[in-house]
């Protein structure tokens, strides 16, 4: 319970943060005003994106789960994804990503190591594609990400693209693996869960080669079209910012809302905005403005969307109907 409770705590940090910022704000009104004067138009394109952003995440897991011989109805991808992604924005560390392994288990009969393996490769994909954005972005803002703040960041992008490697170093994730499982369980393993691992891992590192054709550019795309939204965002406010400076800014945001001391990055951003954007001949509270209502139109549309799916296609409880595939490693 003390471990919990200090999780619990930590991950109040990001909504502390926001509370300070609004608070150092010297013009806390013109927040409240710059929100309610956005103009409707460019908003709600944004938040219809939402849409062709999640299918474009649809077709790339459907990519990697084809890759592996699985095929699964794009409907009923749809919902799992969909109320993964519901249960991840409203829970820290990507929590929703394991009741897609669910519902491939409950109706395909899918390993838990194989759907794992496509879930972690999803993920890694967003992981790297993000990491080049944000690596374009450091250097964009170079004048205000600079000493001890640049090599913070610059090790933070070396950190991120580095530590996944080790899953796919034979040997040597086989060992992380297997002493992570034993502390988790706090036991020593048994004979299935090395070979849970090893199936695991090898599923993992069959997705690297020409899979990849497919599934970065669909990265990039998904990218690219929340760079879109933030931009239409922007408009919508009357903030000044090219297409290139709001991918750059959320590119970073974006890093930064990944450290587990808030939930979707909530105050974490605005924070970051609050400091940037006066570097950019804007004052604190657009930043704070533009952070609040990326969050809302962007974060909060996709937990409206899926809190529906959740209604509609709710998470599996019941045992599996369809059998387990044992040809499948």
């Amino acid at each position: 319970m003390r471990r919990t409770a200090t999780r619990a705590l930590v991950r109040l940090v990001g909504p502390i943060l926001l509370v300070v910022v609004l608070l150092r704000i010297d013009d806390r009104d013109a927040v409240l005003a710059a929100v309610a004067a956005a103009s409707a138009g460019p908003l709600a394109l944004a938040a219809a994106l939402n849409v062709v952003n999640i299918h474009l995440k649809v077709v790339r897991w459907d990519a990697l789960l084809r890759a592996r011989g699985i095929r699964y109805p794009l409907r009923r991808a749809w919902s799992a994804y969909l109320t993964s992604l519901y249960v991840g924005m409203l829970t820290p560390g990507r929590v929703g990503d394991v009741l897609r392994i669910r519902y491939l288990r409950h109706d395909l009969g899918v390993p838990y190591a194989e759907g794992l393996a496509t879930v972690v490769m999803d993920r890694l994909c967003d992981l790297y594609v993000l990491a080049g954005f944000v690596a374009v972005g450091v250097a964009r803002y170079s004048e205000v990400i600079a000493g001890r703040l640049a090599w913070l960041t610059w090790g933070g992008i070396a950190l991120t693209v580095l530590a996944p490697l080790v899953l796919l170093v034979p040997g040597l994730a086989e060992r992380a693996l297997l002493a992570v499982s034993r502390r988790i369980a706090k036991e020593p393993a048994s004979g299935a869960e090395p070979d849970a691992a090893s199936r695991f891992l090898v599923a993992l590192r069959a997705h690297v080669g020409r899979g990849l054709l497919l599934t970065l550019p669909l990265t990039v795309a998904t990218f690219v079209v929340n760079f879109v939204q933030g931009y239409l965002i922007a408009t919508a406010i009357g903030l000044s910012l090219s297409l290139f400076d709001v991918t750059c800014l959320l590119a970073i945001a974006n890093l930064l809302g990944l450290l587990p001391i808030s939930i979707a990055g909530v105050g974490v951003r605005e924070l970051f905005f609050s400091l940037v954007f006066p570097a950019l001949g804007l004052g604190a509270e657009h930043g704070v403005t533009f952070g609040l209502l990326v969050f809302a139109v962007i974060y909060l549309g996709v937990v409206a969307l899926g809190f529906v799916s959740w209604q509609l296609a709710p998470p599996p409880s019941e045992p599996s109907t369809a059998p387990a595939d044992p040809a499948r490693p």
